[in-house]
């Protein structure tokens, strides 16, 4: 029981603040997505240290110089929409990313230990996993909002979300078969597929109820959030077991980490952004 209010009570207050965030102005969805990626980030960088051995001599200096970048490259997309007097935050972004890039790779060539090539890696991974695609949902927001409106990126994690518990409850009630059962063995075939078909279908009320995108545009976004969002819940998972993590955080009690919330979003993005740009 007390672990059902813990995990309800952290759900509540998560959901809050996400709609707060993503809602109330084109800034706090980008200082939402700001925190939410260097957490995320920083997640994967101690995560990082158990996946090699090697990563965990990364000093305290280039661990910092890594989050660094992650919120200049965040910052990169916001574009000039985003001001600070008279900088735009693009501008800030990119010079916080080339500063941060430039005194890392000095950190790693002249103080670094042995490793420095499995290190740089991974820290590159990291910066084009998490914060390069936090960046493009920021850009989604401020080049493709709808009269003002966060339309493609609220849709986007609402059809998430639907996939992610359509799937728990079909699984849950008509479950048989294993799906990938070496990295996760809750997940079934049968609350795979039908998650993704109630997400299809979902998505395709969302366009038919809606005015602006059509119904075609919305099927295919819910079609990439099924097929990616399994994989990259898949992906994070398979990392975990790599690693001997169980989650990859513990900042939201009952439910892990932001890289555990956010895992299949991070796979979405970056072909939903591909979408929405060159075929809408």
């Amino acid at each position: 029981m007390n672990t059902f209010i813990t995990r309800t009570l952290t759900a509540a207050v998560f959901a809050a603040v996400m709609l707060g965030g993503v809602l109330y102005s084109p800034f706090s969805f980008f200082l939402l997505f700001l925190l939410i990626g260097s957490g995320a980030l920083w997640e994967f960088t101690q995560m990082a240290g158990a996946l090699d051995y090697r990563y965990g001599r990364i000093g305290p200096v280039a661990h910092l110089l890594v989050l660094t970048s992650g919120i200049g490259i965040i910052t990169c997309f916001a574009g000039a929409w985003l001001r600070c007097g008279n900088l735009p935050f693009s501008l800030i972004g990119k010079w916080i990313l080339c500063c941060s890039a430039v005194l890392y790779l000095l950190t790693e060539l002249t103080l670094g230990q042995p490793g420095k090539r499995a290190r740089l890696l991974l820290s590159g991974f990291g910066l084009v996993y998490i914060s390069a695609s936090f960046g493009l949902l920021v850009d989604l927001r401020l080049e493709r909002p709808y009269h003002g409106f966060p339309l493609i990126p609220l849709g986007l994690i609402l059809l998430i979300w639907i996939n992610d518990t359509m799937a728990y409850i079909v699984g849950s009630l008509a479950g048989r078969t294993p799906f990938f059962p070496s990295i996760s063995p809750k997940k079934t075939w049968e609350g795979t597929l039908g998650g993704a078909l109630l997400t299809v279908i979902g998505a395709g009320l969302f366009g038919w109820l809606g005015n602006y995108y059509t119904v075609g545009n919305w099927i295919v976004l819910g079609g990439l959030v099924a097929v990616l969002g399994t994989t990259g819940d898949l992906f994070e998972s398979r990392l975990k077991r790599m690693a001997g993590w169980k989650d990859s955080g513990r900042l939201m009690p009952g439910h892990g980490g932001l890289l555990d919330r956010f895992d299949s979003l991070l796979f979405v993005i970056p072909f939903a952004w591909v979408y929405v740009f060159f075929f809408i």
